[in-house]
């Protein structure tokens, strides 16, 4: 996988650990090759210290672009407007949604 930079990341054992955690139905190399899925599931689910192992790795303008394609269904609104705020987007559009029948 590669980031924004186009360099490509690096899966650290502390990395594949995390990724193991965050996202427990799918082996972590798949989970990590999935930016977006990896990266919504850490803004809800993780720690201090499983955010401090994702910034060795990615950057704030990874966590953009997660949020930017947010999955439907994984954010709730705290944390939808916290992300926002944190990292300077402006305020939060509404959550991205399921469509049904579509």
């Amino acid at each position: 996988m590669t980031s924004t930079t186009g360099t490509p990341r690096q899966h650290s054992p502390e990395l594949l650990a995390v990724a193991r955690r965050m996202v427990w139905f799918k082996p972590p190399a798949a989970t990590l090759a999935d930016d977006t899925l990896f990266l919504n599931y850490l803004m809800i689910y993780g720690t201090v210290e499983d955010l401090a192992v994702a910034q060795q790795h990615y950057d704030d303008d990874d966590f953009r672009a997660a949020l930017r394609h947010a999955l439907p269904g994984i954010f709730d609104p705290r944390s939808w407007a916290y992300w926002h705020a944190r990292l300077e987007m402006g305020p939060a559009p509404p959550r991205p949604s399921r469509q049904f029948g579509a």
